[in-house]
C-alpha cells in the first residue's frame, strides 16, 4: 500500500496552550481531554502491530537463556536471544547489556542495533537511543525508524519534531499503526481537525480497525461533532462486541454531550448485557436511558435506571458517580432524605467529587438545614477552584500545534 494525497495542512510550530483548542462546554472539553489521553493507550487494531523491533516469540525460558549465556558469555547469539527476551518482557535495563554486547560483536547488524535503540528508549536513555536511530537512518530509511525517532522527539518535549517524523512514517509505510500514531500526536497537541483527517484516512484504509474508529470518534467529539463521533464509536463496537474500549468512550461522550446521541443507548444496552458484572457497563447504560428519560419521562425508564445504578454500586462500592446519580434521581422525586444518603456515599467513595458536595448542599437547603448546606457549598467551591487550577496547569504543559492551511502564511507566536 502507498500513501496517496498529501494532507491538506502542515504543522508550522507550537505555542503554549493557554486557551484550550476545543469546542463546546467545559464539561465536553474535559471529557475530550480525558478521551485523548485514553486514545493513546488503545490496543493495536492489527495483532501483528508492535514496536518490539525484530524480536520473535521466545523459544526458551529465562533460566535456559541465562544458562546458555553463562556457557558462552562472548556469544553473539546467546547475548542476542537473552537481550531480546528481556526487550519483549519490557525489562529494558536487563536487555541493554546483552544487546550492547551483541552490537559490539557485530555492529553491522541492523536488527540488533534497532533492538538496542528500543531498549535504550524504553529505559529513558534518549541520547544513546537517538544516536543509534540516526546511524540506522543514515544506512536505510524505514517507517519503523521514523516512528521511533518521533517517540524520542516527544519524550524530549519536541512535538514539532515528533509530528513530522510520524507523518514521514506514514508516507514511507501507511500501516494501521502509523496512521494511528500520527493522528494521536495531532490530537494530543490539539490539532483536532487535522487529527480527524488523518484518522479518517486511516479508517478508509483499514475499515476493520476498531482503535482507528475509536480514535476518530474521540477527534470528532473534540471538534463538537457529537453525532458523528457516536456513530464511529458504535461502528467500532460492532467490529468486536466483546471489546470494552469503544463502549467506555461512547458512555463518556453520551454523558458530556448536550443531547442524546444516535445508536449509543442500543450499544450500551449490549455492553451491559455482555458484561453484566461490570459496574461501568451498568452505570453508562443507566445514564443513556436517563438522558432519554429526560426527553420522554416515564416510570418504567426511571425504575430501570434506578435498578442499573443500584447494580453498579453493588458491584463496585467505590463507584462514586453512580451513588451521585442515585442521589440526583431521588432528589428529582423530592425524596431529599434518600438523596442525602446517596450523596453521602458518593462523597465517601470520592471526597473530591465536587458535584456531590454541591447537590448535597441543595438537598440540605431544601430540608431547612442551612448551616450544613453552607458547609457543602463552601466545600464545592474550594474543590472546584483546586481542580480548575490543576486542569489549567496540565493544559499549560501541553504544546498546541500551529496549523497552516494551503495558501496561508505561518504566524509567529
Amino acid at each position: 500500500m502507498e500513501f496517496s494525497d498529501s494532507p491538506t495542512f502542515s504543522i508550522a510550530g507550537v505555542t503554549d496552550w493557554t486557551a484550550a483548542g476545543g469546542h463546546g462546554s467545559d464539561a465536553s472539553l474535559r471529557t475530550s481531554e480525558a478521551l485523548t489521553r485514553e486514545t493513546l493507550t488503545l490496543k493495536p487494531g492489527d495483532p501483528g502491530s508492535n514496536q518490539l523491533g525484530h524480536t520473535s516469540a521466545p523459544d526458551a525460558s529465562e533460566v535456559q537463556l541465562r544458562e546458555a549465556l553463562n556457557n558462552a558469555p562472548g556469544s553473539f547469539e546467546a547475548n542476542r536471544r537473552l537481550g531480546e527476551f528481556y526487550l519483549r518482557a519490557g525489562k529494558y535495563s536487563d536487555a541493554i547489556p546483552c544487546l550492547d554486547k551483541s552490537y559490539n560483536i557485530d555492529p553491522a547488524s541492523y536488527d540488533i542495533e534497532f533492538d538496542l535503540a528500543l531498549a535504550l528508549k524504553g529505559s529513558g536513555d534518549r541520547s544513546r537511543a537517538r544516536e543509534h536511530i540516526e546511524k540506522l537512518l543514515a544506512r536505510r530509511e524505514t517507517a519503523d525508524l521514523r516512528r521511533v525517532s518521533a517517540e524520542l522527539y516527544e519524550m524530549a518535549n519536541d512535538p514539532l519534531g515528533a509530528v513530522r517524523e510520524f507523518e514521514r512514517a506514514v508516507v514511507l509505510d501507511p500501516t494501521e499503526t502509523n496512521y494511528f500514531e500520527w493522528g494521536s500526536e495531532l490530537l494530543l497537541h490539539r490539532a483536532v481537525w487535522q487529527a480527524q483527517e488523518v484518522f479518517q484516512r486511516g479508517t478508509n484504509a483499514y475499515p476493520r480497525s476498531a482503535r482507528l474508529l475509536a480514535a476518530l470518534g474521540a477527534a470528532l467529539f473534540a471538534g463538537a461533532r457529537y453525532d458523528e463521533a457516536a456513530l464511529r464509536l458504535c461502528d467500532a463496537s460492532d467490529l468486536n462486541p466483546a471489546d470494552t474500549e469503544p463502549y467506555l468512550f461512547m458512555g463518556k461522550i453520551e454523558i458530556a454531550a448536550p443531547t442524546p446521541l444516535p445508536c449509543v443507548e442500543q450499544k450500551l444496552a449490549r455492553f451491559a448485557q455482555l458484561h453484566p458484572d461490570s459496574s461501568l457497563a451498568n452505570y453508562f447504560y443507566a445514564m443513556a436511558l436517563w438522558k432519554e428519560h429526560a426527553q420522554k419521562p416515564d416510570s418504567t425508564s426511571s425504575t430501570q435506571v434506578e435498578a442499573l445504578l443500584a447494580k453498579a454500586v453493588a458491584i463496585d462500592p467505590k463507584c462514586a458517580d453512580a451513588f451521585l446519580q442515585l442521589g440526583v434521581l431521588y432528589a428529582s422525586q423530592q425524596d431529599f432524605a434518600k438523596a442525602i444518603g446517596f450523596y453521602t456515599k458518593a462523597i465517601e467513595a470520592n471526597p473530591e467529587l465536587a458535584e456531590a458536595h454541591y447537590r448535597m448542599g441543595v438537598a440540605y437547603d431544601r430540608t431547612g438545614q442551612s448551616d450544613l448546606a453552607k458547609q457543602e457549598f463552601q466545600l464545592h467551591d474550594s474543590l472546584r477552584k483546586k481542580q480548575a487550577a490543576t486542569v489549567d496547569a496540565q493544559r499549560r504543559e501541553v504544546k498546541q500545534f500551529l496549523v497552516v492551511e494551503p495558501g496561508q502564511t505561518p504566524v509567529a507566536k
